[in-house]
């Protein structure tokens, strides 16, 4: 029998307040390793802070979606979100599933063909595509999602000047109930500005129109909101069948499904608000069937799923550094991460572990990084254990945009590592030092101080 943990007696404040009708428990449990691999060993060998990805839960994740999708609707196409996490390792995991690549920028592009992935298997958004990377995407059989008329007139030149086709969609904006409405990016429904988009398409020698995209929006907590978004754009595709007799290839739904983070403000836990998986695929392949009964006219359905599938994929260790009082008593937790590596702490409450044994006392609690910066906060107020100097920590559902929205401020940003699915861990992304970070700057000799 294992020793328990002393904890001297401490006398805590009561509030007086409302409780769910479950009431809360104090006793957190530990999290002491990751598929099998002790959380202490992978920091004793690798240091702190230090991302942890899992390959075998990135792979159930998209099988398991995939199985969702084509339970539903016979074609469906997942094209790998590159903006959510564009590391090599996690691309090339859901490559090795069968995803496409979905881009928005030509960096992101770069990434897709230097890992091998062909032009007709990438999916070009965003609304800044170079002229020399419009003229590569279309050489290549890129599927080039126009944003504005700007860039369609662009292409409709550059297909001219080279004597080239080029495949192409539309990016469509709509009213989906939900607000505010993402209509920065791509054509309008409601006002009609989408199919003059279309018309000049299709009327175009130059342009196939291939294929309707649209991108409703992030975290979308409604699975109603894209039957809705489906349904406008088979209303599109129908139009054009009916006057150009064109049959699209495609329907791109794109990202949006909520993970299983829970949003600042947000009472209840996530996974018991946002839809499942199985309710965003009802609401849409009811829609995309009222488009044709012939299976060979169906269009594919794309998917470019970002969060939904990596989000849980990933966890972050990072060390306690101090424990203080701030003014009003309350407890503070300085660890050794900070919102610089962690940017998603502004909008959600991640589950932060300990990676030991603790106590049963519990405290509210608020939790900073190490950043001389006072925005530097990862949990303004969390009911956590009492926990000492060099305690590890992991937090929980960092996959999505941690690893691609980091910045180098204040602290260098950390080695990330893979658990492979035979259980041998890989280095997947080397610690920033020193000569990495200064390799870039030129000091001008007049400043030379020897």
């Amino acid at each position: 029998m294992s020793k328990k943990i002393y904890e001297r007696p401490i006398i805590t404040k009561n509030q007086a307040g409302f409780l769910n009708k479950f009431g809360s428990s104090s006793i957190v449990k530990p999290k002491v390793e990751i598929d099998g691999i002790l959380v202490k060993d992978l920091v004793n060998q690798w240091g702190s802070p230090l991302f942890v990805i899992s390959e075998k839960k990135i792979r159930s994740n998209q099988r398991n979606a995939l199985r969702i999708f084509k339970s539903r609707y016979p074609k469906v196409q997942f094209a790998w979100s590159y903006k959510t996490n564009y590391l090599k390792a996690v691309c090339a995991v859901f490559h090795s599933e069968g995803s496409w690549a979905e881009v928005v920028s030509e960096f992101e592009y770069q990434k897709a063909r230097r890992l091998g992935i062909p032009g007709e298997h990438i999916i070009f958004n965003g609304p800044d595509k170079s002229d020399k990377a419009l003229l590569t995407a279309i050489k290549e059989n890129a599927k080039i999602h126009i944003d504005h008329f700007d860039e369609l007139y662009k292409i409709i030149e550059i297909t001219e000047d080279n004597n080239l086709k080029a495949n192409v969609a539309i990016r469509v904006n709509m009213d989906v109930g939900v607000y505010p409405k993402w209509d920065r990016f791509g054509f309008n429904y409601e006002n009609g500005e989408a199919w003059q988009a279309l018309k000049r398409i299709a009327v175009s020698k130059n342009l196939n129109l291939i294929g309707l995209h649209t991108h409703i929006g992030t975290y979308m907590m409604s699975a109603d909101a894209y039957r809705i978004a489906a349904n406008k754009l088979v209303d599109l595709a129908k139009g054009l069948k009916n006057n150009y007799n064109i049959v699209l290839e495609y329907i791109d739904l794109g990202g949006g499904f909520a993970s299983h983070n829970t949003l600042l403000g947000q009472y209840l836990p996530a996974e018991e608000v946002v839809p499942s998986t199985e309710q965003y695929a009802d609401a849409i392949a009811s829609s995309l069937f009222e488009l044709s009964a012939n299976y060979d006219e169906l269009p594919t359905l794309i998917l470019e799923t970002g969060r939904a599938l990596i989000d849980d994929a990933a966890y972050l260790i990072t060390k306690v550094i101090a424990n203080k009082r701030l003014s009003t008593g309350k407890k503070a937790i300085i660890i050794d991460a900070g919102v610089n590596i962690l940017f998603t702490s502004f909008w959600y409450k991640h589950k932060i572990t300990p990676a030991n044994e603790t106590g049963i006392h519990t405290e509210d609690s608020a939790i900073y990084g190490p950043l001389c910066m006072n925005i530097d906060c990862i949990r303004e107020s969390i009911v956590f254990p009492n926990v000492k100097k060099d305690d590890l920590l992991v937090i929980e559902y960092v996959g999505a945009y941690d690893m691609t929205q980091w910045m180098q401020f204040i602290n260098m940003r950390p080695n990330v590592l893979m658990i492979m699915q035979d259980g041998t861990v890989e280095l997947i992304r080397k610690a920033e030092d020193i000569d990495y970070i200064e390799q870039q700057e030129i000091l001008p000799k007049s400043l030379k101080l020897s």
